[in-house]
């Protein structure tokens, strides 16, 4: 049972930022849970791996960037924290990885909402009826005025691809 808690734990941490994703799509919003729970899953998994001090060193570095970035302006201060908690629960060695998938992610959003920014036009008044139907609206009225990017996506789609291997390892 013990030896499966590292992906099992892997799988609750990859849950929960796409958990985050989509919240953030819906609403421009994380809820600090989400960065807590997978903070604390990462902090297991990092204990069952014997490599929590350098989990937290490097961690620490991404979130220390993620929060200048805030600073700056260039990132959420909810996406700062969640860049963070991901990055503890990515082994040491994928930190890169993570990185680097994150931005690419973020660079394939970024050109996305640009170039749909261009082609969108405000959605027409009035309410939708489903859940799925108000957020595309919202969406919609988002491009149309060029509004902040849901990055949490991006770190959601580094998050997939430097997790996988924890979870099937």
């Amino acid at each position: 049972m013990l030896s499966h808690a590292p992906a099992l734990l892997a799988g609750v941490a990859l849950v929960l930022v796409l958990g985050a994703a989509m919240h953030d799509v819906a609403t421009r919003t994380v809820p600090n849970w989400f960065s807590a729970g997978i903070a604390a899953a990462g902090l297991l998994m990092r204990l069952c791996a014997g490599d929590l001090m350098f989990g937290l060193i490097f961690a620490s570095v991404v979130f220390a960037g993620a929060t200048l970035l805030w600073w700056l302006r260039l990132m959420g201060g909810a996406d700062a924290k969640l860049f963070g908690a991901t990055a503890l629960a990515v082994s040491p060695v994928g930190i890169p990885g993570l990185l680097i998938f994150t931005a690419l992610a973020g660079g394939v959003l970024a050109l996305a909402y640009l170039i749909s920014s261009r082609m969108v036009r405000r959605p027409a008044p009035g309410r939708r009826r489903t859940l799925l139907g108000r957020i595309a609206k919202a969406e919609l009225w988002r491009l149309s005025r060029r509004g902040p990017l849901p990055y949490a996506t991006a770190i959601a789609a580094g998050s997939a691809v430097t997790l996988s291997p924890q979870l099937w390892g």
